[in-house]
């Protein structure tokens, strides 16, 4: 397979990339390129603040092309690291740090990434999972279930929205 986008939808083939748990300390780097890239990058959030205490003990899950090319990554926070983010609610994990790579946009490569998080939300035993979305990928988010809740407000000075999917 070629691992080209389809000339009609754009979607990258499923055998194109893959999405998995970046268990490795070559994946966690492949995961702070992408973040360091469209966050800091792309939307000039201070590298200062997209990296933080949590990222040690979060799951990370990352997209990769076949011959090996970062297309996107997020994570998983549960317990006291997402209790701040979910409201204290031990049962909600939080998502978050989703980015994908510019090429791989509007490929499936986001709703695939999700979708993982939201695996390893269930087999952890959390019965939601909640995030921050930039209010620009509000209609992203809620095509996959998720439902915004509270008023806008500031992150690293961008308009974002909480927003919960029960599992």
């Amino acid at each position: 397979m070629s691992g080209a986008p389809d000339a009609a939808t754009g979607v990258l083939p499923a055998a194109a990339y893959e999405v998995r748990v970046a268990e490795h300390a070559g994946d966690r780097e492949a995961c702070f390129a992408v973040r360091k890239d469209v966050f800091v990058g792309e939307q000039g959030v201070p590298q200062d603040i997209e990296y933080d205490a949590y990222d040690a003990g979060a799951l990370h899950v990352l997209a990769v092309r076949e011959d090996g090319v970062p297309l996107g990554t997020g994570r998983l926070l549960e317990g006291e690291a997402a209790a701040a983010k979910v409201g204290g609610d031990p049962a909600v994990g939080s998502l978050g740090r989703l980015a994908v790579t510019r090429e791989a946009r509007g490929l499936g490569v986001g709703a695939a990434l999700v979708r993982a998080i939201e695996t390893a939300a269930r087999a952890r035993g959390l019965a939601a999972v909640d995030l921050h979305a930039q209010t620009h990928a509000l209609g992203f988010y809620e095509r996959l279930g998720y439902v915004a809740y509270g008023p806008e407000f500031a992150d690293a000075g961008m308009p974002h929205r909480a927003m919960r999917k029960a599992l």
